[in-house]
């Protein structure tokens, strides 16, 4: 995946979203919003999916410095994590990877910023496999 990086834990869903936003906070990152995309499909589609949450995550003094660095930055933010239920009952969580998507902006202090953030978030990403096997 060239725009994001994901781990797999074996937990239940709504543990492992608990387990996600826990993380999360760790590392400074609020949860904006939730999309259960599972209820949304089903209310509006009739569609049964597995279920499947979108978590807008932010860091409250990063989101401050990537504005002041481009007003228009916000049209790529929040940092979005996916919780997924796999068809093994395993879940996937993915993290959007912000040196990926903020590349599109070319600015050096944009850039250093989504080095931070990516940092953060592969920290969770390591939290959550280590709480996993631990």
């Amino acid at each position: 995946m060239k725009y994001g990086f994901v781990t797999t834990l074996d937990d239940t869903f709504s543990n492992a979203v608990e387990r996600v936003r826990s993380a999360l906070q760790d590392e400074g990152f609020g949860v904006l919003t939730e999309i259960d995309v599972k209820a949304t499909l089903k209310t509006k589609l009739g569609i049964d999916r597995p279920p499947y949450m979108i978590l807008g995550a932010c860091n409250p003094a990063l989101a401050h410095q990537a504005l002041e660095a481009d007003p228009d930055i916000g049209l790529l933010l929040p940092c979005n994590v996916i919780v997924r239920e796999e068809p093994d009952s395993t879940i996937t969580v993915g993290f959007m990877d912000p040196e990926a998507v903020l590349s599109m902006v070319h600015k050096d202090a944009v850039a250093t910023i989504a080095s931070e953030v990516r940092s953060r978030l592969m920290r969770v990403k390591q939290t959550l496999n280590e709480s996993a096997s631990g």
